[in-house]
């Protein structure tokens, strides 16, 4: 019996009609849903419509208390929503910010660049100082008496000590040395100091010819005073020489003018 029933009630349970939720689509609420999304902002799919001569009562209760919302556009990414004036404002800010930055970094580059060139702990690794006046300007500021004198020699080397000549050359380097130390060691302009050891490598030059003048003129007058000391004490002789020689050479001269 108990079976029998069962088997009853499956049977009417799976005849019976079944029920579910239905799906309710109202135009109005997805045009409103499109309209504040992305969709255009259309007047003629504000519904429901006003109807035939405004008597639609579903009209009244939407859109009687808002009768000026479909005259004005409020998607908030329309033309001028409040989306879009944030994303171009935050597009500006941006632009700004990296051209405030474009301009900060072109200062700080440009003070790097000052400070390169006017600071003298940097001075050593000048390109021009390297590959040029460190080697032209190297007797001044490795200058030694080995170095000085060691060209010359042994007489000639004591005359111009005894002179003075290489008390002076000496006391005239090591001032030129103290001008090139501070022009390398103050902060200036890189153009003014490649300029400063300019003057300062043309003023050695003018003082190292000063000072081989100096020396030649030391051997000159060596020699002459050795030739002066034997023409003092008659050590002098002119080999091949006789009173007609002069005159043979007189004659010659005579012979050989040219009119």
């Amino acid at each position: 019996m108990k079976t029998f029933l069962f088997l009853l009630l499956c049977c009417v349970g799976f005849n019976r009609p079944a029920f579910s939720q239905k799906s309710i689509v109202d135009e109005s609420i997805r045009y409103q849903q499109e309209r504040m999304v992305h969709k255009q902002w259309d007047r003629k799919k504000f519904t429901p419509t006003s109807g035939f001569l405004s008597l639609n009562p579903y009209y009244w209760l939407t859109w009687g208390l808002h009768p000026n919302y479909p005259d004005t556009d409020r998607r908030p990414l329309s033309a001028w929503g409040p989306q879009t004036q944030r994303l171009g404002l935050a597009g500006a800010m941006s632009s700004a910010s990296t051209a405030y930055k474009l301009e900060s970094d072109t200062l700080r580059n440009t003070s790097l660049m000052e400070i390169n060139n006017q600071l003298a702990a940097l001075s050593a690794t000048d390109p021009l100082w390297l590959l040029y006046y460190s080697k032209e300007l190297r007797p001044v500021l490795e200058h030694s008496p080995q170095n000085i004198l060691s060209a010359l020699p042994a007489a000639v080397r004591g005359r111009v000590i005894a002179e003075g000549s290489y008390s002076w050359y000496v006391n005239e380097l090591e001032m030129l040395k103290e001008r090139i130390d501070g022009a390398r060691t103050a902060n200036m302009d890189r153009g003014s100091r490649i300029l400063a050891y300019h003057r300062f490598l043309m003023e050695y030059k003018t003082l190292s010819s000063t000072w081989a003048t100096r020396t030649a003129t030391a051997s000159a007058n060596m020699k002459n005073t050795a030739v002066q000391s034997q023409l003092n004490a008659g050590q002098v002789t002119l080999p091949g020489w006789s009173p007609g020689s002069d005159v043979d050479l007189a004659k010659e001269v005579v012979r050989n003018r040219k009119y």
